[in-house]
């Protein structure tokens, strides 16, 4: 599918978030302003994320139609990551800005299917979401696979295409 992407023709749709390449296979959900994707890195049963078209580091800096988008892009695909992880219920998560731990600088929020007792303490999640990224934490060994999110991709994508 070919469509406009920073204001350039990309039939391969390709973003550089941090080191990763995502690729049009983990791209799966794609409105007027935003788009989501699987994420490298899973937290407990998933990790998918809604960012705007735009490269924007910082959430102030979206205008007023980038941020209608996207948040209504995040409810849709919340519904939908709930139900298909089986959740009871789902964490949203921004961290806009380095002392908000924001590690990638475009704006993206986390969308986290929940279940109860998946983490200890229930607040333990944003403990987990502020070193999801940290280089420490963050090796290729810990990846999933082009395949896995691609896979994954393809089965979220089904609930948009009925």
């Amino acid at each position: 599918m070919e469509r406009k992407l920073y204001g350039k023709k990309s039939v391969n749709m390709q973003l550089l978030l941090k080191e990763l390449l995502v690729k049009p296979c983990v791209d799966w959900v794609n409105l007027k302003c935003s788009f989501t994707l699987c994420t490298r890195k899973s937290m407990k049963s998933s990790n998918v994320l809604v960012c705007p078209l735009r490269p924007v580091e910082r959430f102030r800096d979206l205008r007023p139609d980038e941020v209608a988008d996207l948040f209504q892009v995040t409810q849709r695909v919340g519904t939908v990551v709930e139900k298909h992880f089986q959740g009871t219920s789902i964490t949203f998560s921004m961290q806009d800005g380095p002392e908000a731990g924001q590690t990638v600088k475009h704006v993206h929020v986390h969308i986290l299917p929940r279940k109860a007792g998946d983490f200890r303490r229930n607040d333990n999640i944003y403990d987990e979401l502020q070193k999801h990224d940290k280089e420490e934490e963050d090796s290729p060994a810990l990846w999933r696979s082009e395949e896995e999110m691609a896979a994954e991709a393809q089965e979220l994508r089904a609930y948009f295409q009925a």
